[in-house]
């Protein structure tokens, strides 16, 4: 159920019932030239609105700017600072709890959320206010990405243009083999590293257009497999964190040597 599309009423009753919620959060960057600026929101808000549809739990509305400095060169990418990006989930969190939900499932789909996303789970979680956990689709699923592509990439390549392909067809078909002449197909071929250190900050200076992978090799029913396969992946993580007691969710006590000798 998609929270903005209910009275209040009919949310009291949610909430006096369960107390989960799933939380979409995206981004609006640069995707290369065959892919819209939304692609990461899309692709968020997609799987949380279908698993919460599956499984009966709350979907909020859409987080559709994160943390993308790192696209900035690219006409329209749009950005929060970290601290920003981190106070709002974290205050938007806070007023679920307010509802009484208790346990939160970010359902990102943009990397550079996601050290910021775990932070603020971690703050939640030793302040005992909520269990919220940030949850990366094609992490569910590695092994059907590897299956399906073999020069995934990890930014506008073949996963992320099959599954816009799948939920919006807002994919520019005839501008696929440009992506992949001029993005960065293997990131192998690009120096990403020194001596153990990463030497590069944005993304602009591995990809001249912007994308990873082999977007040519994406395809709308290869996006429905990945939809359905997360989703699923999805729902059951929301089952698990739904039956699981609140107290064992919470941190532990200290550890004394007493306990541990027992």
């Amino acid at each position: 159920m998609y929270l903005a599309d209910y009275t209040w009423p009919e949310l009291e009753s949610y909430f006096d019932e369960k107390s989960l919620a799933i939380v979409p959060i995206g981004s609006t960057e640069q995707h290369g030239v065959h892919l819209p600026e939304g692609t990461d929101h899309i692709i968020a808000e997609g799987l949380a609105r279908e698993a919460a549809t599956r499984a009966d739990y709350l979907c909020t509305p859409t987080i559709n700017i994160g943390v993308s400095s790192h696209h900035r060169q690219f006409p329209g990418t749009m950005w929060v600072d970290a601290p920003a990006f981190r106070s709002y989930v974290e205050s938007l969190s806070r007023n679920l709890a307010y509802h009484g939900v208790d346990r939160i499932v970010y359902v990102n789909a943009h990397g550079g959320n996601v050290p910021h996303l775990r932070e603020v789970g971690r703050r939640l979680y030793e302040d005992e206010v909520a269990y919220a956990i940030e949850w990366m689709w094609d992490e569910s699923i590695p092994e059907l990405v590897t299956e399906l592509f073999e020069q995934n990439g990890p930014h506008a390549g073949p996963k992320e243009t099959s599954m816009v392909w799948y939920l919006t067809e807002n994919v520019r078909a005839e501008q696929l083999e440009e992506a992949k002449e001029t993005g960065c197909v293997d990131l192998a071929d690009v120096q990403t590293h020194q001596n153990g250190a990463r030497t590069f900050y944005d993304a602009v200076g591995n990809a001249e257009t912007g994308s990873f992978g082999d977007p040519s090799d994406a395809s709308k029913e290869k996006g429905e497999q990945l939809f359905d396969a997360a989703c699923a992946q999805l729902v059951e993580l929301c089952e698990w964190i739904h039956s699981q007691e609140f107290d064992e969710l919470m941190p532990a006590g200290p550890v004394s040597n007493a306990s541990a000798a027992e």
